[in-house]
C-alpha cells in the first residue's frame, strides 16, 4: 500500500519549537509575552519555552511552580498535540507540491529530496527560494539547509538564521562540517562527555584523528560518527507515499474520564476499523489514537500568579508503530492500552478517533481472501454507500449519519448508556 523513492541531494526544513509556534500562529499577540507549553502527559511540568521566558531563567522540564517563581508573568498554554500534528501534515503537503520525495522527522523537521529539481527550478539557490516561498506562513521561524545527504542538510539548517538558508556546495561537505561543534552529531551523553574530556570540540578535531583510532576507542559507533563528521556518509531522503488512513471515530454524549469506558470504546473502534474493506488482505503496522478533550481551567497547582491562555482546544495523541504487523485486535490494542495507563489524557474525553496509518502485506491466505468475489461485492456495496452519503452531505451541507452503539449498559442515564459513532461508509 506504499512505495518509496530516494534522493541524495537534500533540503532540510526546520521550524524550532514547532508546537509553540503553532500556538503563536493561532493566538494573536502571544509571541510578545514569555510563554511556556505544558507537557502533554502532565500539567505540572513545562515542555517548550519561548525565548522571552528563557531569558528569565525558565527551562524545559521545570515544574510549573519553579517557572512561576522565576517569571511571575509567564503565560502557560495547555497542549493540543492533534492540532500540531495537523499543522505538520499541512506543512508536509505543501512541500510535497515541490518534490514527491519527502521524509518527516520530529515535529517541525522535514527533508525534501531535490534530485532532478534543477531541471525544473534551476540552481540550488532557486530551489531553496521555491521552498521558502511555500513557508510564508511560518515567518520568522523557519530555517533551511541544503547539501548532500540528510546530515549535512540538517547541520546547515541548524546553522542558518531565521527565514534564511545555508547552502553547502557539492564537494564542500568536509570543509563546512569541520568548524561545527560536536553537539550536531547524534551523541549520547556519555560519548559527548568522553569526547570533550579528550579535548575534541569540533568535527574537524574529530576527523583530524585517524579513523582506526576513533573506532578502537568508541567501537562501531565511533566509526559511524567519524564518517559523518568527515562527510563520507550521505544518507539519502527516503520518500514514501502513505496510504489513506482507515479512520473510526466515537463521539460521547457527555465527556468521559473513566479509564474503563475509554478502554471499552477503544476495543469497539479497533473492531470497526478492522472490518473496513480496504483493510482486508493487509496487516496493520502503525496506529494513531487521538482524543478531543473537554476545555477547562487548569488545576490550582499551576499557580495563581501565572496567566493562563484560555484554550480553544485541548487534545491527546498517541502514535504506535507495531513491532510485528498484525490483524489481531488484541495485539493492536495492547500498546494503546499501555499508553492509556502510563500517560492518560489530562481531561475528560469528548471524542475518540482511531486511525490505521500504515500497513504491511498479509499472508498468502489473506491476499487471496482480499481478491475473492465476496470481498469484491462488499467493496461495491461500500462505494454505493459512499456515493449516497456524499449526496446527503451535499444536500444538507453536513453529515447527519450516525451509528448508535451500547457502551455503558449498566448506567441509568440514557446519554451515558449509548454513544454516537460518525457513520463514515
Amino acid at each position: 500500500m506504499s512505495r518509496s523513492s530516494t534522493s541524495s541531494l537534500v533540503a532540510c526544513v526546520w521550524i524550532p519549537l514547532f508546537p509553540l509556534r503553532c500556538e503563536e500562529a493561532r493566538q494573536e499577540g502571544l509571541a510578545g509575552y514569555p510563554t511556556a507549553l505544558l507537557a502533554p502527559d502532565t500539567t505540572r511540568k513545562l515542555w517548550q519555552v519561548s525565548s522571552l521566558a528563557r531569558h528569565a531563567g525558565v527551562k524545559s522540564g521545570m515544574t510549573v511552580s519553579q517557572a512561576i517563581g522565576l517569571c511571575p508573568t509567564l503565560r502557560l498554554i495547555e497542549p493540543d498535540p492533534v492540532h500540531y500534528d495537523d499543522c505538520f501534515a499541512r506543512l508536509l503537503a505543501a512541500l510535497n507540491e515541490i518534490s514527491p520525495v519527502i521524509e518527516s522527522g520530529e515535529l517541525g523537521l522535514a527533508y525534501v529530496g531535490t534530485d532532478g529539481l534543477e531541471r525544473i527550478f534551476g540552481a540550488p539557490e532557486k530551489i531553496v527560494e521555491v521552498i521558502k516561498g511555500m513557508l510564508e506562513g511560518w515567518q520568522p521561524t523557519f530555517r533551511v539547509g541544503f547539501g548532500l545527504g540528510k546530515f549535512t542538510a540538517w547541520v546547515a539548517a541548524s546553522r542558518s538564521k531565521p527565514d534564511e538558508a545555508v547552502i553547502v556546495p557539492l564537494g564542500g561537505e568536509r570543509a563546512f562540517l569541520a568548524s561545527q561543534p560536536i553537539s550536531v552529531l547524534p551523541l549520547d551523553t556519555d560519548t559527548h562527555r568522553r569526547l570533550r574530556q579528550l579535548g575534541i570540540r569540533t568535527l574537524g578535531a574529530l576527523t583530524s584523528l585517524p579513523e582506526a583510532a576513533v573506532t578502537a576507542q568508541f567501537g562501531a559507533m565511533g566509526r559511524h560518527l567519524w564518517r559523518l563528521a568527515a562527510g563520507r556518509i550521505a544518507e539519502p531522503v527516503a520518500g514514501r507515499l502513505a496510504p489513506e488512513p482507515i479512520v473510526a471515530a466515537l463521539t460521547f454524549f457527555t465527556p468521559v474520564g473513566e479509564r474503563e469506558l475509554l478502554v471499552h470504546s477503544l476495543d469497539q473502534l479497533i473492531a470497526r476499523a478492522l472490518k473496513h474493506p480496504r483493510r482486508i488482505g493487509w496487516r496493520v503496522h502503525a496506529v494513531r489514537l487521538r482524543a478531543d478533550l473537554e476545555s477547562g481551567q487548569m488545576d490550582s497547582d499551576v499557580g495563581s500568579g501565572a496567566a493562563c491562555c484560555a484554550p480553544t482546544n485541548r487534545s491527546w495523541l498517541v502514535n504506535v508503530l507495531l513491532k510485528d504487523p498484525t490483524a489481531d485486535a488484541g495485539r493492536i490494542a495492547a500498546p494503546l492500552k499501555t499508553r492509556l495507563e502510563q500517560s492518560p489524557p489530562t481531561g475528560a474525553v469528548e471524542r475518540l478517533v482511531l486511525e490505521f496509518t500504515a500497513f504491511a502485506p498479509g499472508t498468502t491466505e489473506l491476499q487471496l481472501f482480499a481478491r475473492d468475489a465476496q470481498a469484491a461485492a462488499r467493496a461495491g456495496q461500500q462505494r454505493a454507500l459512499q456515493r449516497a452519503a456524499r449526496e446527503i452531505r451535499m444536500r444538507v451541507k453536513r453529515s447527519p449519519l450516525y451509528h448508535i452503539i451500547e457502551v455503558q449498559p449498566w448506567s441509568r442515564l440514557p446519554e451515558r448508556r449509548y454513544a454516537l459513532i460518525d457513520y463514515e461508509p
